[in-house]
């Protein structure tokens, strides 16, 4: 096999990996806080949004660490180690304690920077700028398989359940754990990719642009930290909110019937349908369009406020904060499993836009120096996370949905202006080549 066909196949595996561990983590996070509301045990006293308020802030300390874990014992173990957080977390949920339940949300927390960070340096390593938009399409479209295998046992499982037995939760939640597992050791195939011989012509090009690179780094970085901040509070708002809080929203209206809990999965399926769509046909468009990244993103844009408006019109605005009982309250259509289900694909189609097209240009713009890079980026999208998962237990919908269009129109503003520095750059660069 030649050097550029082992690192496709590390990509694969890495998605294969992340997709059996997400097939368990993003189900068991799209279900929890429903879980956690029908649990009967009654020394248990914790929410799903705040564990996941808790994940996400030692998610963004943590990243100031993980470039050092990656670095000192190879981003291999720093997954497969990472991986084993995971499968703890979910395992809790077998035999739920509060006590325990906020300790594994701590530990997942570490363990999803230095997995994020790892995942980063492998994408960087194993693509070049000509392959990084379709290794980011394949990394994505495999990982967000995972939306569909889980949530389609939830669906089946849970149709017509008004309540959440004790061996519901548990037949769940074994079957979740060993699913994480297997995607942990799947981390064992991926191989140390071979570095491309140097010619010395090579290295005289390089020794000679070493000073230009050196005085473009600060304005360079300068550019990409606006992008980072805004494009991940754009980001992580709306994976809080199709992760967590959406899901929780359909299963608490009762005027969906009796199949309600069981839309929480099918709705997950569906997010899944549209982040496979985006992920395999938008990692390839950034070398489609004279215009680069930009009109991918534009899209996921347009595509999320088709689905806020949807969602703001169908769904009663105190479904995410609900009790167990639900609500009876209307929106201001009479509510439709079909528009609800239609959002939940618009929901999955832009995020994969923006993802995309973020792991693209970062790995591009970085990829000599991947781990910090990528590291930086976790870290500010896990305290947008944090944040947005921590009022989500207080904001009703119309408050959540106003946050997710201010932040998302910040964020593709600022990704415009950073894809049009970095294509400045680079035909600057062909023009000195020449």
């Amino acid at each position: 096999m030649t050097p550029e066909g082992k690192k496709l196949l590390n990509i694969v595996i890495l998605g294969f990996a992340f997709m059996f561990m997400f097939t368990a983590f993003q189900t068991c996070g799209n279900i929890e806080q429903t879980v956690l509301i029908s649990f009967n045990g009654t020394d248990f006293h914790g929410t799903g949004y705040t564990s996941m308020a808790i994940i996400y802030g030692v998610f963004s300390a943590s990243n100031l660490i993980s470039p050092s874990v990656v670095t000192v014992i190879g981003p291999q173990l720093s997954m497969f180690f990472s991986g084993l957080l995971y499968s703890a977390y979910i395992a809790m949920f077998i035999y739920p304690f509060t006590w325990t339940f906020y300790t594994a949300s701590v530990l997942v927390g570490i363990g999803a920077a230095v997995l994020w960070t790892a995942q980063g340096n492998v994408l960087a390593t194993n693509s070049s700028e000509t392959t990084i938009g379709r290794n980011s399409g394949i990394f994505w479209a495999l990982l967000q398989f995972s939306l569909f295998f889980g949530n389609l046992y939830i669906y089946c499982a849970w149709r017509g359940h008004d309540h959440i037995t004790d061996k519901d939760r548990k037949t769940v939640f074994i079957s979740l754990t060993v699913i994480s597992l297997v995607g942990c050791f799947l981390f064992f195939l991926i191989r140390k990719p071979e570095s491309e011989p140097s010619s010395s012509s090579d290295v005289t090009e390089s020794l000679l642009q070493t000073e230009s690179d050196d005085s473009s780094a600060s304005s360079r970085s300068v550019s990409y930290f606006y992008v980072f901040i805004l494009n991940s509070c754009k980001l992580f708002c709306i994976l809080t909110f199709y992760s967590g809080v959406y899901g929780t929203s359909i299963g608490a209206m009762t005027r969906f019937g009796t199949d309600a809990k069981g839309l929480i999965g099918l709705s997950g399926i569906c997010i899944g349908a549209g982040e496979i769509l985006g992920g395999g046909v938008f990692g390839m468009m950034n070398k489609c369009t004279r215009f680069g990244r930009n009109p991918v993103v534009l899209l996921g844009l347009i595509t999320h406020y088709l689905a806020f408006y949807l969602i703001f019109l169908n769904i009663a605005e105190d479904a995410p904060v609900a009790p167990e009982a639900g609500t009876d309250l209307q929106a201001f259509i009479t509510p439709s499993v079909g528009v609800a289900l239609l959002c939940s694909f618009l929901l999955g189609l832009g995020d994969s836009c923006f993802n995309t097209q973020l792991l693209s240009i970062i790995g591009f713009m970085f990829k000599d120096n991947s781990a910090p890079a990528f590291a930086v980026f976790k870290f500010i999208q896990s305290i947008m996370a944090a944040i947005a998962f921590f009022y989500s237990n207080y904001f009703l919908l119309h408050w959540q949905l106003l946050i997710l269009v201010v932040s998302g129109f910040l964020g593709t503003v600022t990704f415009f202006g950073a894809e049009w520095v970095a294509e400045a750059k680079r035909r600057n660069s062909d023009y000195d080549s020449i």
